[in-house]
């Protein structure tokens, strides 16, 4: 645990004092769904998440990773993978009782926490497919990466450092992951009515809306 304690040591009183009362999965949900939806194309680390009070997905995944491991959870990421025409989300896990629960930071409104009460991951994934779309309103959810734990990542120090953040993407982009969606499937897939499209974007930040590439 020297990665935490040396989190711990980076903080002011104050920051001490706002983390003492996120001491459960939930209450981590709701200080990311306080604050701002990042559209800048950086990686925050969890420090500068808590310092900056902003984040995208990647950031506030980290972010609750390192909170959870305050809480003795062990600091695990899991990365949603859509097709070609949508952004990646990543998930910090949690596990209570055998089920699996998440933490999550999202543009969208359905894409945010779970209560542990998936059974496996795969579950857990699939609850977020008829949420997950884009600005066409097309279902993109394809896959999901095995998690990743953040443990071996502490030689870069991720929870107080934005320097290394990248080996992290990377690293998800490598490791083994599963789809859901066959290709058959995906091709009848009907699109989101146009009243949980409307719901979903309830508050979102046009700018952190995922931009086809040029």
């Amino acid at each position: 645990m020297q990665a935490v304690e040396a989190f711990d040591e980076t903080l002011t009183h104050s920051e001490r004092r706002l983390l003492s009362r996120l001491n459960n999965p939930a209450k981590i949900q709701a200080h990311l769904d306080r604050i701002p939806y990042s559209a800048e194309d950086r990686y925050r680390c969890p420090l500068s998440v808590l310092r900056d009070r902003t984040a995208h997905c990647f950031d506030g995944a980290l972010f609750a990773a390192a909170i959870l491991r305050r809480l003795d959870y062990p600091p695990l990421i899991l990365d949603i993978l859509p097709n070609d025409r949508d952004d990646d989300h990543l998930l910090a896990l949690y596990k209570r009782d055998g089920h699996w629960g998440a933490v999550a930071k999202s543009n969208f409104v359905g894409l945010r926490f779970r209560e542990p009460v998936y059974r496996t991951l795969r579950e857990l994934v699939m609850s977020y497919f008829e949420q997950y779309y884009n600005v066409q309103r097309e279902k993109t959810l394809r896959g999901y990466t095995v998690p990743l734990n953040l443990k071996s990542f502490d030689k870069d120090h991720w929870m107080t450092s934005d320097e290394y953040l990248e080996r992290i993407a990377d690293r998800l982009g490598e490791i083994r992951n599963f789809p859901v969606v066959a290709p058959e499937m995906a091709a009848r897939l009907s699109p989101l009515d146009r009243r949980s499209y409307q719901a979903g974007m309830l508050g979102v930040d046009k700018a952190g809306l995922y931009k086809p590439p040029k």
